[in-house]
C-alpha cells in the first residue's frame, strides 16, 4: 500500500511540474530554422534555401499569447551560367490560444507573415521583391517540464500575396490560397516557458 501512495504522489508530481507556465504575465521564445538544397544530376542546376525567424511572446490573458517573430529568408537558384538570388527582410505578429491545462494541449496560431527585400541576377539587384500573407495554423503541444514545449503543427489555412517589381518594368503579383493540414509532414518546434 505504501508502494501506491508514492507511486501517486510521484506521478501527481510529474503531472504538477509537467504544467506549462501559460498564465498570464508570463513570457515564450522559439523560432524556426531551415535550410534545403536541391541538385539535378548530370547537370549544373542547383538551388539553395535558408530562413531563420526567432519569435518571442507575451501572454496577456491565461492561455493566450500575442508575440512577434523576426528573420530573414534567402534563396538561390543556380543554371550552371546564371544565378538568382533573392534575400527577404521577415516579420511575422501572431496570437496563439491554448487549450485548458495539462501536459498535453492543442493550440491555434494566427500569424501575419510579411517579407521585404530584392531580388539578384549575377550579382545585380534586378526587381524588389515583398510578400504579404495571414496563416492559421493549429497543433499540438507537449510540456515535458514546465518551461519547455515540444510542438506539432502544420500550415493549415493560409493567404499569400507576393509581389516582384523589376527595375524599370511592370509588378507582377502572384496570390496564393491553400489549407495543407498534412499530418504526415508536420512542422516539429521547441518553445521556452518562462
Amino acid at each position: 500500500m505504501k508502494k501506491f501512495y508514492l507511486t501517486l504522489a510521484a506521478v501527481a508530481a510529474l503531472t504538477f511540474a509537467s504544467q506549462a507556465q501559460t498564465e498570464k504575465g508570463k513570457f515564450v521564445v522559439g523560432g524556426g530554422l531551415g535550410f534545403d538544397t536541391e541538385s539535378v544530376k548530370d547537370a549544373d542546376d542547383k538551388s539553395t534555401s535558408f530562413n531563420i525567424m526567432p519569435s518571442a511572446g507575451y501572454f496577456v490573458a491565461d492561455n493566450i499569447a500575442v508575440g512577434l517573430g523576426l528573420g530573414y529568408q534567402w534563396n538561390k537558384v543556380e543554371d550552371g551560367t546564371d544565378d538568382a538570388t533573392t534575400g527577404l527582410f521577415a516579420v511575422a505578429p501572431f496570437g496563439r490560444w491554448y487549450s485548458a491545462n495539462g501536459p498535453v494541449r492543442f493550440f491555434g496560431q494566427l500569424s501575419v507573415p510579411m517579407g521585404w527585400g530584392n531580388m539578384k541576377e549575377n550579382g545585380d539587384k534586378v526587381a524588389d521583391v515583398s510578400s504579404y500573407g495571414v496563416e492559421l495554423a493549429p497543433g499540438i503541444a507537449y510540456f515535458p517540464t514546465s518551461k519547455i514545449g515540444l510542438e506539432f503543427k502544420v500550415r493549415g489555412l493560409y493567404y499569400n500575396s507576393s509581389n516582384v517589381e523589376p527595375t524599370g518594368g511592370t509588378k507582377t503579383t502572384v496570390n496564393t490560397f491553400g489549407l495543407n493540414a498534412n499530418s504526415l509532414a508536420p512542422t516539429v518546434g521547441v518553445q521556452f516557458y518562462f
